[in-house]
């Protein structure tokens, strides 16, 4: 029987430790209109920033009209975060080196294919495969003035324009000139910014498109082929980042979380979960006897299911996250608790205990739904308004009202009606 694959927990930048950081972006010279989109694209090209330097779970949100706030778990030194983060964005038009150059990588690429690293290693001049088939030619985004967006006016096909300054002209007059035919690769921070190939990453592994067609005199291009609206509009905002004209200068907040605090943290949560769903186990036992154990079966069922799907979606786990899912375990045996007390009503008035138990749902449920109903409405405007720790503790609190719907109303009632059929069912004591 094949095993999943074993994952860890994501945690986030309070419990695991890390660098926090808030700019405030100059967006005085940005017309009004413009500074939404110029704030993603400049949240999108620090997120690949940090990336690149290695933190890939770090998180990168814009924060009202001009606030970017970047969180990077793991990393320990501050002054290193501050300067990823503040470098100016390179963006570089790059061209095909000679074809025999070309061939060589690709086959060197063929050659180490399937090969473990030590393997690749031990093989001649291994190092080959990792170039780029791209050599500078010095244009360089300082020489963009901008890219825009517009359609073909018979195929109504997304095309990204592009308009260089004087000096961009010249230079990329003489680089198409010269690569009729040929790609001419765009990169932003060593990357390409463009997948062609449709596998949902840029890897190197082959050419990148455009393609020159022809010598391109006045400044202007036009990025032209199989792409969908917004794949266009993700393009003009990444070429747009080379030149950014928006400067951050140094953080207006920064705040250095250490590891160690961060597993005393967890430590404590999770010590104040495990003895929440104990009180709330002993608490239903005590007050409903066997319906209280079936819950109490259903809310262990419901804790082990939360934390898979966190695992599998991955949730990145935080203080406020764990606060969140500790809340929705409470508001799972609220549901519980309205059908028991419905459920005994029938059965004080006579009534058999299979009909008291579908008696007891169907009376809970009208306030079962709209008590986790308009929980679900406040969770879902702090998740889309709030910042990353109130998205943290609604996310968690979203996931576990859904999934403790469904120990409820779903498991344990599946096990009362399993118990009620048995002897244990003749037993009025326990149920009552």
């Amino acid at each position: 029987m094949p095993l999943l694959p074993e994952k860890e927990f994501k945690l986030g930048l309070d419990l695991r430790g890390g660098v926090h950081l808030e700019y405030r972006a100059d967006l005085n010279q940005i017309p009004e209109k413009e500074r939404s989109e110029v704030m993603q694209g400049l949240r999108d090209v620090i997120e690949r920033r940090v990336n690149i330097f290695g933190v890939t779970e770090s998180i990168v949100q814009v924060y009202g009209e001009d606030r970017l706030v970047v969180e990077l778990p793991g990393v320990e030194s501050i002054e290193s975060a501050i300067s990823w983060i503040g470098q100016t964005p390179l963006l570089e038009f790059m061209e095909e080196k000679p074809a025999d150059e070309i061939q060589a990588i690709i086959d060197k690429r063929k050659e180490i294919a399937g090969k473990t690293l030590e393997e690749i290693q031990t093989t001649d001049n291994w190092m080959l495969a990792f170039e780029s088939p791209y050599q500078e030619t010095g244009l360089t985004g300082r020489y963009l003035k901008k890219a825009s967006l517009s359609f073909d006016q018979t195929t109504y096909a997304p095309i990204v324009e592009l308009q260089f300054n004087d000096e961009g002209a010249k230079l990329f007059e003489e680089i198409t000139a010269r690569n009729v035919g040929k790609t001419l690769a765009i990169f932003l921070d060593g990357q390409s910014i463009i997948d062609t190939n449709n596998d949902g990453k840029i890897d190197g592994n082959d050419l990148y498109a455009p393609r020159v067609n022809e010598k391109i005199s006045g400044g202007k291009a036009m990025i032209t082929g199989n792409m969908t609206v917004e794949e266009a509009k993700t393009l003009v905002q990444r070429l747009n980042q080379g030149a950014l004209p928006v400067p951050l200068g140094d953080p207006i907040v920064q705040q250095k979380i250490g590891p160690t605090l961060g597993a005393i943290s967890l430590e404590n949560a999770v010590k104040a979960g495990v003895t929440g769903v104990a009180m709330i186990m002993i608490f239903l036992i005590l007050i409903y006897r066997l319906p209280g154990l079936l819950a109490s079966l259903a809310l262990i069922l419901y804790v082990f299911l939360l934390l898979a799907l966190m695992k599998l979606v991955p949730v990145t786990l935080t203080l406020a996250g764990i606060g969140g899912f500790i809340l929705s375990v409470g508001m799972a045996v609220d549901a519980n608790i309205l059908i028991f007390s419905r459920m005994r009503e029938e059965l004080k008035q006579g009534k058999n205990l299979l009909t008291s138990i579908d008696e007891g749902l169907r009376r809970a449920w009208p306030s079962i739904r709209d008590g986790n109903a308009t929980t679900l409405i406040v969770a879902f405007i702090l998740y889309f308004l709030g910042t990353s720790f109130i998205r943290a503790f609604a996310f968690a609190l979203i996931l576990g009202i859904l999934v403790s719907l469904f120990s409820a109303i779903v498991v344990t009632n599946v096990l009362l009606h399993l118990f009620a059929r048995g002897k244990l069912g003749k037993i009025k004591f326990i149920w009552i």
